[in-house]
């Protein structure tokens, strides 16, 4: 346990640049370095992140947290004593998880803007976001329990957003010109984002997480999936040639043909 000052800027990158070079991109087991911080971290807390480190933030933190996270996990809530509702401040800066490539990360409270831009690959839950949040994503999953700002989604290309829709005007803030807005369905999905809510819940105790959970079935259609259009061609596309029995190269390059035939017949139309 380490007390830390906003001075302190790209804490943990050091000690992750040291495990990559020992263990290569694979990392260490999870959890096998976890630090526990309490106070206001600086910029860049938690950038680069590696597999095995683990970094838990009881306080607040600047901008760019989680900045290129590579595989760790960054956990950020409010200290143990206070009294404040998270879900109604925020927590953590502008553009978190920025270039994110893989990893987790749970925040109990508000990010600012762009949260979660250029994501490729980092699963994480947050309890509500500013403006721009998920620009140019490409891939991850991200799970919103609160409110967000405008132009939601906006160049996202890749992975899929959650975002729970309290007050039915969610699709009034969302970027569309590459985005779809769907119901959430699918049992294994509903299934994968139960369980990163739960995760969510176990990892910072969060109230709004506590709700949630209790009022699934209650809250379940007012959960909105946000998908790129191009992304769920891919996504079919595989799903079609893996069900005629391909794998490896020979499915790639099979469902790389059936999206371009798709896409030159929408194209045509």
């Amino acid at each position: 346990t380490v007390k830390i000052r906003n001075v302190n800027r790209v804490v943990g990158t050091m000690v992750g640049s040291e495990v990559t070079r020992r263990y290569g991109p694979a990392g260490l087991p999870d959890d096998t370095i976890h630090f526990h911080f309490q106070g206001s971290a600086g910029q860049s807390f938690g950038a680069f992140t590696p597999p095995g480190m683990k970094l838990e933030l009881e306080g607040d933190a600047n901008d760019y947290f989680g900045k290129g996270l590579s595989g760790g996990k960054v956990i950020v809530y409010k200290p143990v004593d206070s009294t404040f509702r998270a879900e109604e401040n925020i927590i953590i800066g502008n553009v978190a998880l920025y270039g994110g490539t893989a990893g987790e990360a749970y925040i109990s409270g508000v990010a600012g803007e762009r949260f979660g831009v250029r994501n490729s690959g980092v699963s994480a839950v947050v309890e509500g976001v500013g403006d721009h949040a998920c620009e140019y994503m490409t891939g991850g999953r991200v799970v919103v329990l609160g409110k967000s700002g405008r132009n939601f989604a906006a160049g996202m290309s890749g992975g899929i957003a959650y975002v729970v829709d309290w007050d039915g005007d969610f699709a009034t803030r969302v970027n569309k010109e590459m985005v779809g807005l769907e119901p959430l369905a699918d049992a294994d999905e509903i299934a994968e984002v139960k369980a990163m809510i739960q995760r969510h819940a176990d990892y910072t105790n969060s109230d709004l997480a506590w709700r949630v959970l209790i009022r699934w079935d209650e809250l379940l259609p007012r959960i909105v999936k946000v998908m790129p259009k191009d992304y769920k061609r891919v996504l079919t596309a595989f799903a079609e040639v893996a069900a005629q029995g391909l794998s490896g190269d020979e499915a790639v390059m099979a469902a790389f043909e059936s999206n371009k035939r798709d896409v030159a017949r929408v194209g045509g139309n």
